[in-house]
């Protein structure tokens, strides 16, 4: 508890400002606490590690490295941004904490060594406190213990700011630690300090060993324009380039140097905004890097990172044990270590964006989408390039992927807080905030937030556009709901605390052990997600009247805009069967359940805070949105819900193909125990000559003629958030009274059987959690390292084993 002591202890003087001016004293100093507690982390996924804290200005790095025993493996084996490929078998946190800290191991196969990265945070002073890493190298098998590595570590400071290297240089670089010394507006007065570490250097009689030192540290100092700040990589490839033309002029092939001589950069230690740190091993190494935060007092040093990483570790096992109770049949220990991983690599994943992002706020006519052929009016208009940068936006969140995806993505990212909120729903909480504050005046939130020209180096430019006119599933809903679920239990139990502020309160869960500052959240958010909703309604609302179609409400009835022939990338289904041609007539099942969910969490969500009229008002939505699925969307003769859309005489028309979208309602619970469209909905999920596969659930019917076909991103493959979604609702309607019991409770203990094990299976085999899963082989396919919602894993492994129990009408 020396910890949360140290979190906690600081002085309540700016709580007690607070209160004076209406914020209680709680509330104002858990918040101020868990702002420093997150202040710092390895905040830029898309680097193998990069450290940065959560602000615009401030301070970041980042690590490289290569193998540097022949030519040409610097420019083939350098690593920075993580990428796909065959060159790692598997690289990410085997264990994370984002107050705490974590060990990341990362195997290079290409390069032959295994880095491992232990990153720690010790609080303290008035500016997000002090944090350390250890970077470690050691040889993989077959490798020689003599091979050479090169790292390189880059240190730059965003904005303005003071940052120059202390230490007095040496005439071949530096011998022992290097100290710089920094200053900014967000950070105060810092230090930070690069260990001369642990490990051998590779020495040899060539001439050049006269001037190019092996066994020291060399820095080079730039001063770089801000836009550039961020290419690290080509700043470190410029400086290398440079020396190796410095001596190619006098040296013929039959006397090289050996690579790690030609590749040692300019020593030039100096007052810049950028600093490159290289060191040369050869075989096993270690070394630190730790940044000191003046105001924290007593500076780090490598004893107190030892210790650190020591207790972080202790302190993750103890806290993964107590909040993700596997059970039976995944209670054995190499679960364990998988569910660590996975769960590790899904919070490791966090990332804080900043910058611009592109947006068309041009309106056209043509994206109302009224024509018969108005996708390719909408193309035209898009093609018209009337987008413009907005911002600067920030961003606190997940990424779905770190070599492919890292940026915020919306509907991935409810599915990511679920496991992160059972493990701390603070900071769940942050990041739902943090894609509210996004949100525009109307309501609309970007569906994908590509912030800075960083982020927008991994896009390709037809996709970073974004059009306030598309929606995304908004997953975001089933966080809040759930948080104010948990909530109600915490009062109800009496264990919810008003205004007391101890120090085994952890940051993990303030706002549920605290009725105050829950209750605030939730009014706060309230408004923001009554606003989203009102967008959903207003912006993606069908047409019921103009074809006369008989349904209970002329207006719950809604389509995706962005439609195009072959995708409906909005819907996040991209390539999944759609009525074809496109319609203005058309509805979307899928869109109608979403809008459903969000009625149904904002009925929770105002009846908790109290607020009986817009119960009421929703109330009467939901029972509209429930009528309207069977009117518009149920076909009896298909036993499963219906896209729909006008025949040749512009009547109203379904059109099924058979999968995630025919089951939509039933995902997001909107079915009832005892209604008698769900045997018929439970038979298509389990029917193996259509949805239900060893593996898990497929996307889209065996039978469909579109199964497997083109793209085939959702024509066929299994995707673990929709099979979260059914494994939830089969235990639920497992556990209720109903004639459905007994086959729901079947395909729960089958169903989350086969998508644990598909996931275990593809991770011990390759390293990785993949995007999707081949419904033939089980096999982990398209996006490498996809620790986004693939992570549900741990989620189902945590729920109740009914294997060997009867189910509820039994008993």
């Amino acid at each position: 508890m020396a910890r949360l002591a140290q979190w906690f202890a600081a002085a309540l003087v700016i709580g007690i400002a607070a209160a004076a001016e209406g914020e209680s004293i709680l509330t104002a100093e858990i918040g101020r606490q868990n702002n420093q507690s997150l202040f710092w982390g390895p905040y830029k996924p898309n680097l193998y590690f990069g450290v940065r804290p959560r602000t615009p200005d401030g301070l970041w790095t980042g690590l490289m490295w290569s193998k540097v025993d022949a030519y040409g493996e610097v420019q083939n084996g350098f690593r920075y941004t993580c990428e796909q490929g065959e060159h790692a078998h598997g690289y990410g946190w085997d264990e994370f904490d984002a107050r705490y800290g974590g060990i990341q191991t990362i195997h290079d196969k290409g390069n032959q060594i295994d880095i491992t990265t232990s990153f720690v945070k010790v609080p303290g002073g008035e500016h997000g406190g002090s944090w350390a890493a250890r970077i470690k190298g050691v040889p993989r098998d077959g490798a020689s213990e003599d091979m050479t590595t090169m790292l390189y570590y880059y240190i730059a400071q965003d904005g303005q700011g003071n940052l120059l290297v202390e230490t007095d240089r040496a005439e071949f670089g530096f011998a022992g630690d290097v100290t710089l010394k920094g200053r900014s507006k967000s950070l105060g007065e810092y230090t930070l300090v690069i260990t001369e570490g642990k490990g051998r250097h590779p020495t040899t009689d060539h001439d050049l060993a006269k001037w190019r030192k092996t066994d020291t540290t060399l820095v080079h100092t730039l001063e770089l324009p801000e836009h550039e700040l961020w290419q690290a990589k080509a700043a470190v490839f410029k400086l290398l380039q440079a020396a190796a033309m410095e001596i190619q002029h006098d040296y013929e092939e039959d006397n090289a140097p050996f690579p790690w001589q030609v590749y040692r950069i300019a020593n030039s230690p100096g007052h810049g905004n950028a600093h490159v740190v290289q060191k040369t091993f050869q075989g096993e190494f270690e070394f630190d890097v730790i940044f000191s935060s003046d105001s924290a007092g007593k500076q780090l040093a490598s004893s107190d990172v030892t210790r650190e990483t020591k207790r972080t570790s202790e302190l993750f096992g103890q806290r993964f044990s107590r909040i993700f109770d596997f059970k039976a049949p995944f209670d054995d220990s190499k679960y364990l270590k998988f569910g660590k991983s996975m769960f590790s690599n899904l919070l490791g994943g966090v990332g804080y964006f900043h910058g611009e992002q592109i947006i068309d706020r041009s309106y056209a006519e043509e994206y109302e989408e009224d024509d018969d052929r108005f996708w390719e009016g909408a193309a035209e208009a898009r093609g018209r390039q009337k987008a413009a940068p907005e911002g600067p936006y920030e961003l606190f969140t997940s990424v779905p992927s770190r070599p492919f995806f890292p940026r915020g993505f919306l509907w991935d990212e409810g599915f990511h807080l679920m496991p992160i909120a059972d493990w701390d729903m603070d900071l769940a909480l942050d990041v739902v905030k943090s894609w509210y504050n996004t949100m525009d005046e109307d309501g609309w939130i970007p569906r994908e937030q590509i912030l800075g020209h960083e982020a927008r180096s991994k896009v390709p430019p037809e996709f970073q556009i974004q059009y306030p006119h598309y929606a995304n599933p908004p997953t975001l809903f089933l966080v809040i709901e759930d948080f104010m679920e948990q909530l109600r239990k915490f009062n109800g139990s009496g264990k919810a605390k008003k205004e007391t502020l101890s120090q085994e309160d952890g940051l993990h869960d303030a706002h549920l052990k605290n009725t105050e500052l829950g209750e605030s959240y939730l009014r706060n958010i309230y408004p923001l997600l009554q606003r989203q909703y009102q967008w959903f309604r207003r912006t993606q609302r069908g047409d019921v009247k103009t074809y006369d179609r008989e349904a209970f409400s002329t207006r719950e009835a809604y389509r995706w805009r962005g439609r195009t022939e072959t995708h409906c990338l909005t819907s996040g289904l991209d390539d999944y069967p759609r009525p074809s041609p496109p319609s203005p007539g058309e509805l979307h099942v899928d869109l109608l359940a979403w809008v459903g969910l969000m009625t149904k969490s904002l009925i929770n969500i105002a009846d908790a805070l109290g607020i009986a009229e817009d119960v009421a008002d929703m109330e009467k939505n939901l029972e509209a949105i429930e009528h309207n699925l069977n009117d518009l969307h149920w076909s009896e003769k298909e036993g499963c819900y219906c896209d729909a859309s006008l025949d040749d005489f512009e009547e109203h028309t379904l059109v099924c193909h058979k999968g995630y979208v025919s089951i939509m309602p039933f995902l997001v619970g909107l079915m009832k125990p005892k209604d008698p469209k769900l045997g018929k909905i439970l038979d298509l999920v389990g029917d193996e000559e259509h949805l239900f596969s060893p593996y898990g659930i497929r996307s889209l019917s065996k039978q469909s003629e579109f199964y497997g076909t083109e793209e085939n991103y959702w024509r066929s493959p299994i995707w673990m958030p929709m099979n979260y979604l059914a494994v939830k609702q089969l235990h639920y309607f497992a556990t209720q009274s109903g004639p459905h019991s007994q086959k729901a409770r079947d395909l729960y203990i089958r169903l989350r059987k086969n998508l644990v094990n598909t996931v275990y299976n593809s991770w011990e085999d390759t390293g990785f959690a993949w995007e999707q899963y081949n419904p033939e082989t089980g096999a982990g396919q398209r996006t490498q390292h996809f620790t986004g919602w693939t992570s549900l894993v741990v989620k189902i492994m945590t729920m109740e084993d009914l294997e060997g129990k009867k189910s509820h009408d039994e008993l």
